[in-house]
């Protein structure tokens, strides 16, 4: 039975050129998170829906994007997690919290 046209090796390489790509600009790009960006496979579906809605960038980039966003609306997050778990897990996007707090 085949599902796609894309064979494991094409789909692979996809994914390899989907883990590399961070955002360029935006709210997530290389001013909010420096010094590169968040990778496109970690941002937030609502992100991406509204990409969707209002047309995704031109070029490869809309590209990938646009198939993050089918590969995470139709519930495979998780075909990301072998390349989430290489570069040390999930980018965070919450601020980490101070743990120490000096009340003098």
């Amino acid at each position: 039975m085949d599902f796609t046209d894309i064979d494991r090796e094409d789909f692979r390489n996809l994914l390899i050129e989907i883990g590399n790509t961070r955002m360029p600009f935006g709210k997530f790009g290389i001013a909010a998170y420096p010094p590169s960006g968040v990778p496109i496979m970690d941002l937030p579906p609502e992100y991406l829906a509204w990409f969707k809605e209002r047309g995704f960038p031109k070029g490869r980039l809309g590209e990938l994007m646009a198939q993050v966003c089918e590969i995470k609306s139709v519930g495979m997050d998780s075909v990301f997690d072998p390349i989430r778990n290489k570069n040390g897990g999930r980018f965070r996007l919450q601020p980490r919290r101070q743990k120490r707090f000096d009340f003098e």
